[in-house]
């Protein structure tokens, strides 16, 4: 069992690139994923996808990818050494032949060039994609592995819980069963004294059991108790499994519940009662505890 709230990040650098990824889930009835990237990011979303579907299948994922490059490994000098010596050249040559300069000295013209981006420019290379692909697929492949096992983690505790809340429910279930077997028992002595007492001590016993059986079966939860007892089972079932069951629970909790309401509104002791709001209350905390299963 896994939950849907699971949070892993991972951090990795080769010569040009360092990668930041981070991932967040919450629960979500579908899996929905929400990519928050830079653009040199973009090309590779669908393989992104396509690693998070492999391992998560419900959920609100938001991903994070944060992309900086190595300034001094992508970037190089380009002087133009061409352009220089022209410039210097036709300098020293107008420069004596037509103001009549002595000496020209090229170096202090040469450190005002270098400083001129006409002259000197810095070069970024454009990077191998297949790097950046590389390191970027195997940043987000570890960290939705770590997601995973968090969601391992938080899925196993909730089981827990929900065992508690089963173990509960089936023992209620079964009290209220035997209670039912009493009252009914009991309910049955005290309409055969309420007939005597109408009636006489002369009744049909025919008749007495027809009317009782009439009246019992308006008010019969029997099949409603076998019915839990089936879920009861069901429910234990699908605790033990690994794969996701969030779906499944979530139906059988609503049916559970059904079955639960139907035996309130076709009983009126009180203590039936009772047993109804406690059975009611421990099904809420187990679907409040759905909500969160993969």
């Amino acid at each position: 069992m896994r939950s849907m709230t699971g949070f892993g990040k991972e951090t990795l650098q080769q010569d040009a690139y360092q990668i930041d990824v981070e991932i967040k889930t919450v629960n979500h009835r579908f899996l929905d994923m929400q990519l928050r990237m830079p653009k040199e990011a973009n090309p590779h979303e669908l393989a992104i996808r396509q690693l998070i579907k492999e391992k998560l299948q419900r959920g609100r994922v938001e991903v994070y990818v944060n992309l900086q490059k190595n300034s001094d490994s992508s970037k190089t000098v380009h002087v133009h050494w061409p352009l220089i010596h022209q410039l210097l050249q036709n300098m020293e040559t107008e420069l004596v032949d037509r103001y009549a300069v002595e000496q020209f000295d090229p170096a202090a013209s040469l450190n005002y060039l270098l400083n001129n981006s006409e002259y000197v420019e810095i070069v970024e290379e454009k990077t191998d994609d297949t790097q950046l692909e590389e390191l970027l697929l195997k940043a987000v492949t570890s960290a939705v592995e770590k997601v995973d096992n968090s969601r391992r983690q938080e899925g196993g505790k909730i089981r827990e819980v929900l065992v508690e809340y089963c173990q509960d429910f089936s023992e209620k279930t079964a009290k209220l069963s035997s209670f039912t077997e009493l009252y009914e028992a009991d309910y049955k002595d005290r309409f055969e004294a309420k007939l005597r007492d109408w009636l006489g001590t002369h009744v049909d016993e025919t008749r007495l059991l027809t009317e009782l059986a009439i009246l019992l079966e308006k008010g019969d939860i029997h099949e409603e108790l076998d019915r839990l007892a089936i879920h009861i089972d069901q429910l234990d079932q699908l605790l033990k499994r690994t794969e996701p069951v969030g779906r499944e629970l979530d139906f059988l909790i609503q049916e559970m519940n059904r079955e639960v309401n139907t035996i309130g509104s076709k009983s009126s002791p009180i203590e039936i009662k009772n047993y109804v709001v406690q059975l009611k209350t421990i099904l809420e905390k187990i679907r409040e505890q759905v909500q969160n299963v993969e």
